[in-house]
């Protein structure tokens, strides 16, 4: 049997003799190189996303709770509900933009530059802090809409980019470079997105940490007292505090000016830099599917629907550490003065790691780099909850994390465009479905984002956590250690469990690119190809 006769692509008589030779022949066109200067543009165009999304991942949490002091209740509603407006945000943008029709910029490039804007607003808007006097339900309800407002915007602004990565030109190999390019910016901007956070405002809750670790004082109603002047000074100290808690809110404020600033340039030399090529599988316009049918299909790929559990399991287990490590090391590992600095020493080792994870998959294959950057999360977690109050222990461990993170970041988005080619594959005639799979794919990550956020800060809920209390019952100590690692533990094995059954591997690639070539040809050779509306499913 052929190549394409494996595959389910139907030939006709006068070809089914051809096939073998058409599918070992050289491509009938060669595909010109992508430029590096391509690469660069499209690879700076994705730090948006992680600017935005590690700063919220890292500081969101400890900043409703402590900052804006709402309850864990509260903040884990707005945490989940945000997520779950995702639900419904991502997958519908990816309809409306496979749906959008080809403009004099492209068909992509104008939902990028018009979301920008509204994007950089809301972000600013999500970290400012009404007064003091506003009452509860109305903070809640402010951070709710202005967390669902960038969500929607940045969704906007990541589906359409994340699609640009078909249609940049170049070979199956050039997407892969442009991929790790766009990796090794991702990881640096979420080294300077936390790290112009965390530096920032870290200043404020190292303060906190070290005023709690005093025996001269203590919290009450969120209000620093010295015990020996509290009957004498309450006024002074309540004002005092009062400034403080201001200054903060202000970082908080300053920190989201400068990232939004950098969203605006990256989003700028996205648009200057790259031009939408047209892909063979893939004419730009309008997707002629009905939704419900395109989302049947898109779900019902068998590769891609292990990938999309294989890596909601593994960014689950990331993103649940990530976002209760703030409050372990102030409550449990009595290191809340040098949180921001384990992060940054996290990041920069994950940015480090990028370019040794990108020649370990050329070499050994994607999904043995994979399964092993995963299986590296698992010691430092199991470290870390054991240690307390040792900043070179941790750092340590942070540099294995890290070195881990960087199959995150690098992997999901290097083998989704094999499962997008599969499908092109299996259903020759299906187009333009490229928005589809990297929304589901973005919404995937951002709901387990949100899962983990709001799952951790209601069980601190049910544990009894009040911010401003130095001092927690063993009930939320215990918890913050459940979280950080039996958990995350838990899902990175399930996720490496998943990723032995994925069935495109290298052998499965090789072949791949010889029917995208076989498919291509035949395309070229086939009269009025792009009006043709059948499409099979295997």
């Amino acid at each position: 049997m052929t190549a394409m006769e494996d595959t389910g692509i139907p030939l006709s008589p006068d070809r089914r003799r051809g096939s073998s030779a058409m599918a070992e022949a050289p491509p009938y066109q060669k595909t010109p190189p992508l430029p590096i200067c391509r690469k660069v543009c499209y690879a700076l165009g994705g730090a948006p996303y992680q600017l935005t999304g590690n700063a919220i991942g890292f500081f969101l949490q400890i900043f409703l709770l402590d900052v804006v002091q709402l309850s864990p209740f509260h903040a884990a509603m707005i945490l989940f509900l945000g997520r779950a407006w995702d639900a419904i945000s991502d997958p519908s943008i990816g309809f409306l933009v496979s749906g959008s029709p080809r403009r004099k910029f492209g068909k992509l490039m104008p939902w990028i530059v018009a979301s920008t804007p509204l994007g950089v607003l809301c972000y600013f808007f999500l970290w400012f802090s009404p007064s003091n006097s506003t009452s509860v339900p109305l903070k809640f309800l402010w951070f709710l809409a202005m967390y669902c407002f960038f969500q929607t915007c940045l969704s906007c602004y990541h589906v359409p980019y994340t699609s640009l990565t078909m249609f940049l030109g170049g070979s199956q190999r050039d997407r892969d470079s442009a991929t790790a390019y766009r990796m090794g910016v991702e990881v640096t901007s979420t080294l300077i997105g936390a790290g112009i956070q965390g530096q920032i405002v870290g200043g404020y809750h190292a303060s906190m940490a070290d005023m709690c670790s005093s025996e001269k004082g203590t919290f009450h109603n969120g209000t620093f007292l010295n015990r020996a002047l509290l009957n004498s000074s309450l006024l002074n100290n309540t004002s005092i505090l009062t400034d403080s808690l201001e200054n903060t809110q202000w970082a908080y404020s300053v920190a989201a000016m400068v990232i939004g600033g950098l969203y605006c340039i990256s989003s700028l030399i996205l648009f200057l830099g790259v031009k939408e090529q047209p892909d063979f599988g893939s004419s730009l316009q309008t997707s002629r599917l009905p939704f419900i049918t395109s989302l049947k299909m898109v779900l019902g790929h068998t590769p891609y629907a292990w990938l999309l559990m294989g890596f909601l399991s593994a960014s689950l287990a990331f993103q649940l550490a990530q976002g209760i490590f703030a409050f372990f090391c102030t409550h449990a590992a009595d290191l809340g003065g040098s949180f921001q600095h384990l992060v940054l020493i996290m990041l920069v080792a994950a940015c480090l790691s990028i370019p040794f994870w990108q020649n370990f998959l050329v070499k050994f294959g994607k999904k043995t780099a994979v399964i092993l950057g995963l299986s590296c999360f698992i010691p430092p977690l199991i470290v870390i909850t054991l240690v307390t109050n040792n900043f070179v222990v941790f750092a340590f461990m942070m540099v294995v994390t890290g070195f881990s993170a960087g199959v995150l970041y690098l992997l999901p988005w290097s083998m989704l465009p094999d499962s997008v080619d599969d499908f092109k594959v299996k259903n020759p005639d299906c187009r333009n479905l490229e928005a589809f799979f990297y929304s589901f794919y973005i919404f995937f990550n951002k709901f387990a984002g949100g899962l983990s956020l709001g799952m951790s800060t209601l069980s601190l809920h049910f544990a009894g956590y009040k911010a401003g209390d130095c001092t927690h019952n063993p009930a939320v100590i215990t918890l913050l250690k459940v979280l950080m690692a039996p958990v995350p533990i838990a899902l990175v094995l399930i996720s490496m469990a998943i990723f032995c059954h994925y069935p495109i591997n290298e052998e499965r690639r090789k072949q791949l690119k010889v029917d995208m070539e076989a498919v291509r040809q035949m395309k070229e050779d086939t009269p009025g190809n792009g009006l043709l509306t059948p499409f099979h499913v295997q």
